[in-house]
């Protein structure tokens, strides 16, 4: 997933934020020895992860990432170059772009418009279910944006939104259940003529360097068949285009320069996956992660592992790969949708312990290496000095809490780097023959790189740690 080097400077932000070691920021003294890297191969079993996509189609708008001109990213109409498909009931939208400015000028803005036209002569009503949308930097008051702030690799989310990106944010709130103010709740279409759900900018005046992203993911419901478009267009200074401009860009069947061709399907050799620009069948991966056979998960088999996101040659010698299908894309864009971008997975573990003695396991989300790791082991890093894989929330439910009781719902911020073994979101004490149910929720972050295992890992101990009656 070869990334603009424009996007790859964004994504570097955090490594050229970091501070500096103090003898070398205040010159003073030589600079400090980089730490030794060692690698480690850590034994465990590797599982394909249990389940599979729902049906839900998602509308996936990521090609281009970095927009270069006006023009259509995506079209369902059956006017070319649309793809021709109808969507109706359930679906969502995944959007997530770049825009770097137009050559010569400080004070361009981008906009990105979603316009929605009923098929037939019949008014449509379009529900918000859920969504947000984010900026990477605001450049005014009131706007929902989220810097690539340098956070640590753990953070536990309070009353606060914690976010470094715009997709780290909106998957955020998505799990929180927040709607941006940006977006309504509820839209009457009426028939005859393309209709604006939203109109959002990507603003880049000020900024240094002059670049900037927009994150845009919404749950819907239509009460019936509609068409529907994502285009790019710049403003007229600070207004919006007009609804007429829209709907004159959309019926010119112009489209906005695509980029990244991917590699044929099947092919051998170096991969280029492409960025999406299509409809895909599946927005989340709900499971029960038990052992083979059974209804519980025996905590006792620890270390366990399932990928995340897992594609094609990055399936972690599971020979799993998760990635969506596609039902309809653009030509010269990605086959599939690698990367499962705003998808999200409600995984629960019902753990057991079956032993005499009280056990003790940590929750895990990590980043092992690709080459090298297997269904047998994983391969890892220390310390992680690689580019971040992984930046985004996670839920978890049924942790270790006061008094001995499972808590609830406990988010936290990740920010994993390759290779990096994940910091353990919590615990889970168990007694002899106790269980307990963990769910885990978290929605691909579109600043992640995958894939990433959910990992269930003993507690270093010589001996099981011996049940103590009340």
């Amino acid at each position: 997933m070869t990334a603009p080097r424009l996007l790859r400077t964004l994504a570097a932000l955090p490594l050229v934020l970091a501070p500096l070691p103090a003898a070398r920021a205040n010159g003073r003294g030589p600079a400090a020895s980089p730490p030794a890297v060692s690698f480690q191969q850590r034994q465990q079993q590797v599982r394909p992860l249990p389940g599979q996509l729902d049906g839900v189609l998602m509308v996936n708008d990521n090609n281009p990432e970095l927009i270069t001109g006006e023009g259509i990213l995506l079209s369902t109409f059956p006017e070319a170059p649309g793809l021709n498909l109808a969507l109706n009931g359930r679906f969502d939208l995944f959007s997530h772009h770049v825009y770097a400015g137009k050559p010569g000028e400080l004070n361009s803005k981008l906009w990105l418009a979603v316009l929605v036209q009923p098929v037939g002569d019949q008014p449509v009503t379009l529900e918000l279910l859920g969504g947000s949308t984010s900026l990477s930097q605001a450049t005014r008051k009131g706007q929902t944006a989220a810097p690539f702030l340098p956070l640590p690799n753990l953070m536990a989310e309070t009353s606060t939104p914690i976010a470094a990106g715009p997709g780290s944010r909106v998957a955020g709130d998505l799990l929180r259940r927040e709607r941006a103010p940006e977006l309504s709740s509820r839209w009457e279409i009426a028939p005859g003529e393309a209709s604006a759900l939203v109109m959002l900018p990507i603003p880049v005046a000020g900024l240094d360097p002059l670049l900037n992203g927009r994150n845009l993911q919404m749950r819907l419901r239509s009460s019936g068949p509609i068409h529907l478009a994502t285009l790019a267009a710049y403003g007229s200074g600070k207004r919006a285009p007009t609804l007429a401009r829209w709907q004159k860009l959309l019926a010119s069947g112009t489209l906005s320069p695509k980029e990244h061709k991917p590699t044929p399907r099947g092919s051998t050799g170096k991969i280029v996956y492409s960025r999406v620009s299509g409809v895909q069948v599946g927005s989340l991966w709900q499971a029960t992660l038990t052992d083979p056979g059974a209804n519980s998960l025996n905590v006792q088999e620890a270390p366990i592992s399932w990928p995340i996101s897992s594609l094609d040659r990055g399936d972690l010698g599971t020979g799993q790969v998760q990635t969506a299908e596609l039902k309809v894309f653009s030509e010269g864009t990605a086959w599939a949708a690698h990367g499962n971008y705003g998808v999200e997975y409600d995984l629960t573990l019902p753990l057991r312990n079956p032993g005499p003695g009280r056990r003790r396991v940590v929750v895990a989300l990590e980043s092992p290496f690709k080459n090298g790791s297997t269904n047998r082991s994983l391969r890892f890093q220390s310390p992680a000095t690689g580019p971040v894989m992984f930046r985004g929330p996670i839920e978890v439910s049924g942790l270790d809490g006061s008094q001995g009781r499972p808590a609830g719902a406990r988010r936290f911020h990740l920010v994993l780097r390759q290779g990096e073994e994940g910091p353990a979101l919590g615990t889970v004490t168990l007694a002899p023959g106790e269980s307990r149910r963990v769910r885990v929720r978290l929605i691909y972050p579109a600043d992640a790189t995958p894939p990433q295992v959910l990992s269930i890992l003993p507690v270093k101990q010589s001996n099981p740690v011996p049940s103590v009656s009340p």
